[in-house]
């Protein structure tokens, strides 16, 4: 149920990402930030299992620290992107054998998550990068992940252009949110926007339609 998407404008890119946490057919809470820092130029917006997404979103971005730690310099947006996919893909190939007199089990512990990575290089300028569960790497001008993906690219795929303005691009992300929250059964109400260019990674905006509510203990 979860909707995540972003795309590439002149000198900028941007991603969004619904913030429900969700359960079953539970909803916990409506203001969880699915798009993580990385550094100071990259963003990284995540799908999938909860607890994958969040363990693996934090180790990502602690080896990045780590690299730049290291080396004194810090990893390109496609390093990074390349780094993360080699990790998903490791974690999808391990398997581990427990044998025993007459039982022999076979356990794969994959990450279920999927990933969109922003970012701004000095050289390169603005980049996406679209990464699945499997370790599929990509880089797009625009992509998604969740059911609002059928929503978002479709609008995407019929506004988008390369040469798009920060406002344009705003425009194009609110016509996105309100298509999902207008035709998918089960939309998420909350996205939160974020955005990274020359001057770096950083919040933009908050499209709020339920305020999180503290319910009281009984």
């Amino acid at each position: 149920m979860e909707c995540v998407f972003g795309l590439v404008g002149k000198g900028f890119a941007i991603v969004a990402a619904d913030t429900s946490a969700v359960h079953s057919i539970l909803l916990h809470k409506n203001n969880e930030d699915k798009i993580m820092l990385l550094d100071s130029h990259k963003l990284v917006a995540a799908s999938g299992e909860p607890g994958d997404r969040v363990q693996f979103t934090e180790y990502v971005q602690k080896n990045v620290s780590l690299y730049k730690f290291r080396n004194g310099i810090p990893l390109t947006t496609a390093a990074a992107a390349k780094f993360t996919r080699g990790e998903l893909a490791t974690a999808l190939r391990k398997v581990c054998y427990f044998f025993g007199s007459l039982l022999r089990l076979m356990i794969a512990n994959p990450y279920s998550v999927n990933i969109l990575m922003a970012g701004y290089d000095e050289e390169s300028g603005a980049s996406l990068y679209y990464i699945d569960y499997i370790a599929t790497l990509h880089k797009v001008d625009k992509g998604a992940f969740g059911y609002g993906s059928y929503f978002s690219l479709s609008t995407m795929d019929r506004h988008y252009r390369e040469d798009m303005s920060v406002e344009e691009a705003i425009e194009l992300v609110d016509k996105c949110i309100l298509e999902i929250r207008s035709r998918l059964v089960v939309a998420p109400p909350n996205f939160v926007i974020k955005i990274v260019d020359k001057d770096g990674a950083r919040d933009y905006a908050w499209r709020q339609s339920v305020q999180d509510v503290t319910t009281a203990a009984v």
